[in-house]
This record gives C-alpha cells, sequence and structure tokens, in this order.
C-alpha cells in the first residue's frame, strides 16, 4: 500500500524478422514501458535502425489527412483498435484521389456561390429601380433624353431639388438608411448643369446594366429564376460535399490508424540495438505481468527468443518508471498526488496518508451535517451517473468530503446554520467559547502531519543509502530532534526548568541540530571530493559552510512558519460558521418587514447556505491541498517521478488488462 507497483527490466532478444511481430503483440498488451538501450559490447554492436525517412512520409501522410478532413469538415475520429492492414503507396493513392474528388467538389461550389453573390447583388441593386420599366438597352441614347441614376445622402436631397428646379425630373426611390437611391431625367442639352448639382450634392453614380431588349423590371424576373436554380444547385453540391465526407470519413480513419500504428512502431524500433540477425528488445513492466509477456513474446517468435529479467536494485543509477494501483476507495486520492508529481520508485507512496489527512482537514474547515450531506448527494450523483472515470473519481472525492464535513457538523452542532439545533452538538460551535482551543487542534493536526513528513522523508532518504541526509539534513532525524525538542520545551518549559535541565533540552533540542544542520554540506563536500567523483554545486568547503549555515537559518524558519500554518484550518472553520451567522441575523432584519417578510427570510437563509456550500467549499478544497501540498510533501516528497507510459497500439492508448 505504502510501495509502488514493483517493476523488473526485461530484456528479449529476437530475430530481427520477428521485431515487427513482437513489438505488434507488447503495442495489444499495453504493459511494456520501452526504453532506449546504447549499442556497444553488452547489448548488440550495431546502433538502433534510422527511420526518419519513413516518419518524415507518414507525416505528410498525417497533414494531408488533416487536410482533407478541414476542407470537407469531417469530425476526427478516434483510431480503430483493430487496425487495417494497408501499403503506404495504396494509402496515398487512396488519399490523392480523395484530395482530387474534394478538390472539384469545392471548386464547383466556389464557383456557384460567386455566381450566386453576383446575382443577388445585381438583383438588390436594380430593385430600386423597379417599377418604373427603365430600358435597358441604349436608355442614354436617346436623342433628346438623358438617364442618370445612383444615389446620395438623404440631407442632400431638398437641395439637389431645388438646385436643379426646372432642369431635371428627379425620382427619388426606397430609401436605404441614410443613402437616397434615385433616378434624374433632363434633356440633352441641360445635362451638363444637371451632372454639375448632382457632383455638389456628393451624388454617386450607379449605372444600370446594359441588356438587349430588357427593362428593369424584366432583368429582376430573370434574376431572381437565376438565384432560385443557383440556390438549388448550392443545395445539390452541399449534398454531394456531404456525402463524400461520409464516404471518406472512415477510410481516413483507416489510413489515419494504420498511419499510427506504423509511427509507433518505427518510433519504438529506433530505441533498440541490434546485430545482423537480432533485435534487442528492453523495456520495465509490472513484477507481475512479466510472465504472461514471456509468453507472448515466445508464442510469436516460436520460442525463438532470448528473455531476461533485471531487479531495479541492481541498477541504481537508471530511473524507473512508476505506476500507481490503489483500490477503488482510494483512486480519488492518487489523483491528488498526480497532480503534484509521482514519487520515486525508491519512496514510500503517501496516497493513503493523504486520503485520511485531507479530508480531516476539509471537513474541519467545512463542518456542517446539512452542507455536508449536499456535497455527498452530489458526489454520489456523479459516482453513479458520470460516464468517465475522472468524473466518478471526482464523485467519489466529493463523497469523502461530505462525510467528513458531516462528522464535523456534529461535534460543531451546525445543521444549515440553524441556531436551535447547537445545543445538540458533541463539542461547540467555531465561534462559541474560546477560539484558542480550535486553533490548538488545528495546530495539533499540523504537528501530527508535519512529524509524519519528517519521518517518512527520513525513510526515503536510508531506502536511497543517503544516510548523511537521512541524519543531517533539515528535515532528518535532527529535523525531527529540533522539531519534537522545540514542542517539549514550549509545552513542558516551566517542568523542565524547575527541575534545572533547561540547558541541557537546549543543548540536546536546538544547539545540536543547528551543529548537524551546518555539518551537512561540508561533510558530503569531503566524501565527495574523497571519492573523486565530481561535485554538482560550484564553490569549494566555504561555499558548502555557507549553504549549511543557510539552511540551518532557514530550517529554524520553516519549522515554526509551517506549523503556524495549520492555523488556517480554525481560521477558515470560524469563517463558515461566522458566514452561516451573518445570514440568521440578515434574515432576521428581513423578517421585520411588513409585507412577504417571512418568505424573504427563507430566501435569505437558503441563499446564504448555498454562498457558504459553494465558496466556503472551494476556500476548503484548495487550502486543505495547499497544506498537503506545501506543509506536508515539501518534508520527504520529491515529485519527480518518471510515469510508466507503456507501449500500445489499441485505441486511446488505454493498456490492456493482464
Amino acid at each position: 500500500m505504502f510501495r509502488v507497483v514493483p517493476m523488473v527490466r526485461m530484456q528479449t532478444v529476437v530475430l530481427a524478422r520477428d521485431e515487427r511481430p513482437v513489438l505488434e503483440g507488447l503495442g495489444r498488451l499495453g504493459a511494456v514501458h520501452l526504453t532506449r538501450m546504447p549499442s556497444g559490447q553488452d547489448t548488440a554492436p550495431f546502433s538502433p535502425a534510422d527511420h526518419s525517412t519513413e516518419l518524415s512520409r507518414y507525416e505528410q501522410i498525417r497533414l494531408r489527412i488533416q487536410e482533407i478532413r478541414q476542407s470537407l469538415q469531417i469530425p476526427h475520429q478516434s483510431s480503430l483498435s483493430s487496425i487495417k492492414k494497408l501499403k503506404v503507396s495504396d494509402a496515398e493513392e487512396l488519399l490523392s484521389s480523395m484530395e482530387q474528388k474534394a478538390k472539384d467538389a469545392l471548386r464547383r461550389r466556389q464557383q456557384i456561390s460567386e455566381h450566386l453573390k453576383e446575382a443577388s447583388t445585381t438583383y438588390e441593386r436594380l430593385l430600386y429601380y423597379s417599377g418604373y420599366d427603365i430600358p435597358l438597352e441604349g436608355y442614354d441614347q436617346f436623342s433628346h433624353l438623358h438617364f442618370i441614376t445612383g444615389n446620395l445622402p438623404v440631407q442632400n436631397l431638398d437641395g439637389l431639388e431645388k438646385a436643379v428646379g426646372q432642369d431635371a425630373m428627379i425620382l427619388p426611390l426606397t430609401r436605404k438608411q441614410d443613402v437616397q437611391p434615385l433616378v434624374a431625367i433632363t434633356t440633352k442639352g441641360r445635362r451638363q448643369t444637371v451632372e454639375k448639382a448632382l457632383q455638389q450634392a456628393a451624388f454617386q453614380y450607379e449605372p444600370l446594366p446594359r441588356v438587349e431588349g430588357v427593362t428593369v423590371d424584366n432583368l429582376l424576373k430573370d434574376k431572381k429564376r437565376e438565384q432560385e436554380i443557383l440556390h438549388e444547385e448550392l443545395r445539390k453540391m452541399d449534398d454531394t460535399i456531404n456525402a463524400l465526407a461520409t464516404e471518406f470519413a472512415e477510410t481516413l480513419n483507416e489510413i489515419e490508424g494504420f498511419i499510427n500504428v506504423e509511427c509507433k512502431i518505427l518510433e519504438a524500433s529506433q530505441k533498440f540495438p541490434r546485430t545482423e540477425s537480432t533485435v534487442v528488445i528492453s523495456g520495465w513492466a509490472p513484477s507481475s505481468d512479466v510472465e504472461t509477456i514471456r509468453q507472448h513474446i515466445a508464442e510469436i517468435t516460436s520460442e525463438r527468443y532470448v528473455f531476461q529479467t533485471i531487479s531495479p536494485d541492481n541498477l541504481t543509477d537508471e530511473q524507473i518508471p512508476v505506476l500507481l494501483r490503489h483500490p477503488r476507495l482510494l483512486r480519488p486520492f492518487e489523483m491528488l498526488v498526480s497532480a503534484y508529481g509521482l514519487p520515486d520508485y525508491r519512496e514510500l507512496e503517501p496516497t493513503l496518508f493523504v486520503a485520511i489527512s485531507y479530508i480531516i482537514m476539509f471537513g474541519m474547515m467545512f463542518g456542517d451535517v446539512g452542507h455536508g450531506m449536499v456535497l455527498g448527494l452530489c458526489g454520489l450523483f456523479a459516482l453513479f451517473s458520470g460516464k468517465s472515470k475522472s468524473v466518478k473519481d471526482a464523485g467519489l472525492l466529493l463523497v469523502f468530503a461530505g462525510s467528513s464535513s458531516i462528522i464535523f457538523g456534529i461535534i460543531y452542532g451546525s445543521y444549515f446554520g440553524i441556531e436551535a439545533l447547537k445545543k445538540y452538538a458533541i463539542w461547540h460551535d467555531p465561534l462559541d467559547a474560546d477560539p484558542m482551543h480550535l486553533m490548538y487542534g488545528a495546530m495539533g493536526l499540523g504537528i501530527a502531519l508535519i512529524s509524519l513528513g519528517l519521518i517518512l522523508n527520513v525513510i526515503n532518504r536510508f531506502q536511497k543509502g543517503d544516510i548523511i541526509g537521512a541524519i543531517l539534513d533539515k528535515f532528518g532525524l535532527i529535523g525531527l530532534l529540533f522539531y519534537w525538542g522545540t514542542l517539549v520545551i514550549l509545552i513542558k518549559g516551566a517542568e523542565i526548568k524547575s527541575h534545572g535541565l533547561m540547558g541541557i533540552a537546549l543543548v540536546i533540542f536546538l544547539i545540536i541540530p543547528i551543529l548537524g544542520w551546518s555539518m551537512k554540506e561540508p561533510l558530503e563536500h569531503l566524501i565527495i571530493s574523497k571519492s573523486g567523483k565530481e561535485h554538482t554545486s560550484k564553490g569549494g568547503m566555504a561555499t558548502a559552510i555557507m549553504e549549511s549555515c543557510v539552511e540551518a537559518f532557514e530550517a529554524i524558519l520553516s519549522y515554526l512558519a509551517n506549523t503556524i500554518s495549520f492555523v488556517r484550518l480554525a481560521a477558515y472553520a470560524m469563517s463558515h460558521a461566522a458566514l452561516l451567522f451573518a445570514a440568521f441575523m440578515l434574515a432576521a432584519e428581513v423578517k421585520s418587514f411588513p409585507y412577504g417578510g417571512s418568505v424573504f427570510s427563507i430566501i435569505v437563509i437558503i441563499f446564504g447556505n448555498v454562498i457558504a456550500i459553494v465558496l466556503e467549499g472551494v476556500i476548503a478544497s484548495v487550502q486543505a491541498l495547499r497544506l498537503e501540498y506545501y506543509e506536508f510533501f515539501g518534508k520527504f516528497f520529491s515529485g519527480s517521478g518518471q510515469p510508466f507510459e507503456p507501449f500500445s497500439i489499441v485505441q486511446n492508448d488505454k493498456k490492456t488488462d493482464l
């Protein structure tokens, strides 16, 4: 429970001709984290294969698939778990055919759209001149009359009519916003005078199209029919494009699935050294899955293989991938741990401690029976109706948080903040009596959690072989001595002093830890220098001494700050109670209203509880997580673990359960 899933390093030597079938088999199992191996005497003499050319070709195919999907608006689909076998050349031919069909259809649609736009523009422009039966063939070639069409600002119309007087007939058409379309009719002799007046009125010429034997009204009818025909053609073209999208979707998905598998296999193949006839495949796998993996390889290769496993204890310099597997009840808290990072393979796995401490801290800040029931019901809804694992885990987390809130609500006597029910409290409301008792309880919880973090750090360092760090680190054994000793002096100082032991206590609990912290860096520097290894930090012994002194000073401050930080548990518990108290005070004031006071009072109470659930619920969850990450994890948890990422070619890269 306190360990990650045990791993073993597996190596198998297979014939080069069996490499692909073996990788396909491992990809379907989804149980091996493949690792890169260098060539050499201990592995194989030849370097891993270089498939960069093929991978580049496949990347181009991916881009072509993406372009076809975008052009035809085909939604992306997940790769198939059962991959259809194809040849790359066949896939490229299929894509070329689809690209040409899509290009022709889209070009034809563009042409129809442009024609429709032109017809619509002409129709809208001519619509203002309907009803006047203006001829569109040589209308400006009459022997005596001259026609002018266009528009001007609405406010200039009256001035234009006065300016032209009897020189022209002005026919205002249907106004469009601030623009006035019109037709001006004048004689050939007065044309220049009228055009000058039009120019002064900011007139914009809009000549009508020239069409033989047609008037404006006739052309409007023709354009109306043309628009209807083009709309129908556009609809049919859209149906054709949609049909192409439906036709291409499955094929594109098959090609993409094939390409994805090919890329994964080629990328994996680039990790393994080889001889002229064999390949060395290596990776990490859960120890419980190794026998199944071996049998699978034996079946694929018809027993033509060599299989070897290596314990992690023999590979101290290699980073081992980390896989967490927890019971259903702990899985939501695994999510909280993973959000910070994964433990190193050789570290203790803290999910159980996080689960217990998180729900206690949340309940302490959010203690109310009614609010806890609301959270619990929301969690049950998500747990039983959620479709994804993450939603179900979040629902279970809400159930735990709600249950903790109910327990602390019973302790506080808080039932939606109703004053009459507080007398049933096991203890008392956070706002009643002396708040220091609640603060002492919060700091007591913090002391327990910090102490646990220190103990876990000592265990982790001993397991890694870091003896000096386990003893002299600021969170090592002398850190425990300092922390617990300081607490004893603060709590039992008078009694220790009465026995004349204060001097000894100060030496043991304060002086010795500070000296130990100051010795850590110089001692490590001396050991590394004697071993001939290269120092990880720059500088000599003087720098090491200075770093140790700074770390000692930082340790003293951090222990004080970390412990006081847990006072926020009490502060937010009182804040939660105060918010409910304020809601009931406001409700009491509202109740005195002459009309509907009782109804408004109930609304205020309900609204106040809703705010408390949402606002305080978010605050409590964030603050509990902050205390976990900064005050607890900061003592022992590196978060540097490499996630176990099994090689997989199945749908959504989901690991097959063995």
